[in-house]
């Protein structure tokens, strides 16, 4: 799509921002201190501020400073008066108050900007703020830069964006790594993780998930990977950090909950950068041991500290980002940055503090305690004046608002010269082929919702599963009667070309120990489903069926592969016969001939499905995707042109399981579900119709290969090995996510995998 006329669009509109009447002298100076939310540390002439001896370190327990705890109870009391006020109606209500609340829609309309979120406006703000680039960089036309947490990518998009439209830096080559938890894992919580994918499906090769593929930042041996995979640049200039945790259900912990990522990520950045390289790591409130042990740390390895609170973000909240530039080098920290390496970890704020109290100097003791005093103010009045404004807000006081908003806007992008982008210089049209602009288009990407009051919160956690199914979105849902003809509308129409088979290749990382996270389900109904049956003590493969369900027969299924499937005649006329190759008992699918009319019925023994030890790994127990894979390899070898199968799975909510059905979809003509399957055959039932021999013969090496690798890993397991406690592994994908995202796979897996949870809810609700 051309972008020209588009460009002379948005220049005119940018025009016509920067055209606008200056300010009245009010406006301006509220504006202005909106903008200029930052305090700097200054280090004293005399050089006492010195990173401590390593040999204190980590040995002392930690000290409350007074009168920072006094400001975390005063927060504290201000926030507790928000615990009765519903979530969605308080945050509708501090969005309509956020002076900086039209920043993202203005942006978005002029700049035409990639991932254009809150976090893409704070880092850009960053960016046109404080010199982060450093100058030396820029000199040589080189830039390396890795980011943290990075999920979905809102920072590396807005410096791509920063890039491409500064004078300064418009043609220097820009090269970048990110970090973050692996949002196809599925061990990873989805608390913690970012589903929104949109960046990170199109450029995988640049982040980086560990060893163990989950994204950890904070476990040791992925830590000097990560140094290693980002060895070939020749020097890094910036390292963000953007991580938290969601800590919406205990918010007065928030600082303590988040400590030892901080740790970890500060660890990281003074590992990865080079002298006179920049830092920027976001933290909220600073008032804990840990944080000022922190702060002290880096104002001995940095030049310039600064805390910073962008006026794009939410006045009312603790966040603020912590911009260090000019690193002294590793070499000066390097005894105590060895220290940090060998404690790293998700317990590292946990354990001693970081620095004795004693040794950390009165004077940076003092600054720091002005710093959090003027923070702590900003916040509590925002938060007071927003508790006024919701008890009423007069029509002046609305259009006075409305006004500031607007120029804040106008402010945002005449302050830090936003400038149209074309889309063709996106990162994401960058490094892939369009074809992958269409990946997360089957499923949304946002995060859990909160809902009701943090009181209301606080309440549903003292209720019964059920009853917290009974009070929320998906109660009707889940208590509604299956149908025989649910699934029969979803359908892969096949075989699928096009797929880069010799490209496909396995990973592996450590054994799941439960399937948190899918990407081809929605997240909120797989957590109910792992605490229903974490919760109950029903077996999912021996649960009576619900009498109000019409569950389809098994002649019925065979009776529409026979009319789907296309006969032939040879050359005498003769119809040709047609085998379904039929995953399971032939008692339970006995009420049929072994022939139906030119459809030949063979029956072969189906997987074994998990056992009640691992309800949780659904479908992502090894050795059901050993033997699941097993049948289908069974049936790629088996089965001639035009032939049919019938295979039950438990469900597809693991990439192995995703990619066995993409398989399917790649050797058949169509690949279609029926949930609920027939009485006495577990798991659904994929209805496979139109075999592709020549597919298959592309497919079969690869789960050669996979299926040997499986059966490696699981002989190492069941050798008698006594391998250390997780240190078990298993084959955790085989078909690039690019793939896998790509077309109506997923589109499909998330249609079947609502119907299969919604299912095995409804019958664990009736139970």
């Amino acid at each position: 799509m051309s972008s020209g006329n588009g460009a002379r669009r948005k220049s005119r509109k940018l025009q016509h921002f920067n055209n606008m009447v200056s300010f009245d002298p009010e406006t301006q100076t509220q504006i202005q201190g909106l903008f200029s939310k930052v305090r700097t540390y200054v280090k004293p002439s005399n050089g006492e501020w010195c990173i401590p001896d390593p040999n204190v370190a980590l040995r002392d327990s930690a000290e409350e400073n007074c009168r920072l705890q006094d400001l975390k109870v005063s927060l504290n009391d201000v926030k507790n008066q928000l615990s009765d006020k519903n979530v969605q109606v308080w945050h509708q209500h501090t969005n309509s108050t956020n002076r900086a609340g039209k920043v993202i829609n203005a942006v978005r309309s002029a700049a035409n900007a990639e991932i254009c979120t809150q976090a893409w406006c704070k880092f850009f703000e960053i960016l046109g703020t404080f010199s982060l680039l450093p100058l030396e960089a820029l000199q040589n036309g080189e830039l390396n830069t890795v980011h943290l947490c990075e999920a979905p990518g809102a920072f590396i998009t807005a410096l791509n964006h920063y890039m491409k439209t500064s004078e300064s830096t418009r043609y220097c080559d820009w090269t970048w790594a990110a970090n973050t938890l692996n949002p196809y894992h599925e061990a990873n919580g989805g608390s913690t993780t970012i589903a929104d994918d949109r960046l990170i499906a199109n450029t995988l090769p640049w982040w980086f998930f560990g060893s163990d593929n989950t994204g950890n930042v904070m476990i040791q041996k992925h830590l000097l990977e990560l140094q290693a995979f980002v060895a070939n640049m020749r020097r890094v200039d910036l390292v963000t950090a953007d991580g938290s945790f969601d800590c919406q259900e205990n918010p007065d912990e928030q600082e303590a909950l988040v400590a030892s990522l901080h740790y970890c990520e500060v660890t990281a950045a003074l590992l990865l950068l080079s002298p006179s390289g920049s830092f920027v790591l976001k933290m909220f409130t600073l008032y804990e041991h840990s944080s000022i042990c922190l702060l002290y740390l880096l104002n001995c390895c940095f030049h310039s500290v600064n805390v910073f609170k962008p006026a794009t973000s939410k006045a009312g909240n603790s966040e603020v980002y912590v911009v260090c530039l000019n690193y002294d080098g590793k070499e000066t920290v390097r005894p105590l940055l060895s220290k940090l390496i060998r404690n790293y970890g998700p317990h590292l704020a946990d354990r001693e503090a970081l620095f004795p109290n004693s040794l950390v100097p009165e004077s940076f003791q003092k600054q720091h305690e002005e710093v959090c005093s003027y923070f702590h103010t900003l916040q509590v009045e925002t938060i007071k004046e927003n508790l006024r404004l919701f008890e009423g807000m007069s029509t002046e006081q609305r259009q006075h608002l409305d006004y500031i908003r607007d120029c804040t806007a106008q402010e945002y992008l005449q302050r830090f010269q936003v400038s149209f982008l074309p889309r063709s210089r996106w990162i994401s049209r960058n490094t892939v082929s369009p074809a992958c602009c269409s990946v997360s288009a089957g499923r949304p990407l946002g995060q859990k919702k909160q809902t009701g009051s943090f009181n209301e919160r606080r309440e549903l956690q003292t209720l019964s599963w059920r009853e917290r199914i009974n009070r929320g979105c998906y109660a009707t849902w889940i208590q509604r009667h299956c149908t025989e003809t649910s699934g029969t509308g979803c359908i892969l129409e096949g075989p699928l070309s096009g797929c880069q088979v010799d490209s496909w290749y396995v990973i592996e990382g450590a054994a799941l120990p439960a399937v948190r996270n899918s990407p081809f389900c929605e997240g909120g109904l797989l957590n109910h489903l792992n605490e229903a049956l974490t919760d109950t003590a029903v077996d999912l493969t021996h649960t009576p069926p619900c009498k109000s369900c019409h569950a389809v027969c098994t002649a019925s299924i065979l009776s529409d592969v026979a009319g789907f499937c296309q006969f032939t005649t040879d050359s005498d006329g003769i119809k040709k016969k047609r085998q379904c190759l039929v995953f399971g008992s032939s008692s339970v699918w006995g009420a049929c001939e072994s022939h139906l009319g030119d459809l030949v019925i063979t029956f072969s023994a189906e997987p074994s499905f998990p056992q009640r030890g691992s309800i949780t790994l659904h479908d992502g127990e090894p050795l059901y995707q050993q033997q699941l894979l097993g049948c289908v390899f069974l049936s790629l070898q088996t089965l001639n042109s035009g032939d049919a199968l019938l295979l039950p799975v438990f469900s597809a909510l693991t990439r192995v399981t995703a990619a066995v059905v993409l398989c399917l979809h790649v050797c058949f003509h169509s690949v279609t579900f029926r949930c609920p399957p027939p009485s006495g055959v577990v798991g659904t039932v994929l209805v496979c119709v139109g075999f592709c021999p020549e597919a298959a013969a592309r497919i079969l090496p690869v789960l050669t290969q996979v299926h040997n690798c499986m059966g490696h890993l699981r002989g190492e397991e069941d050798s008698g090995k006594h391998l250390p406690s997780g240190s078990e592994r298993q084959v955790l994908q085989f078909v690039p996510m690019e793939e896998m995202l790509t077309g109506g796979l997923t589109e499909f897996l998330w249609t079947m995998n609502s119907e299969i949870i919604q299912q095995k809810l409804h019958l664990l609700m009736q139970s």
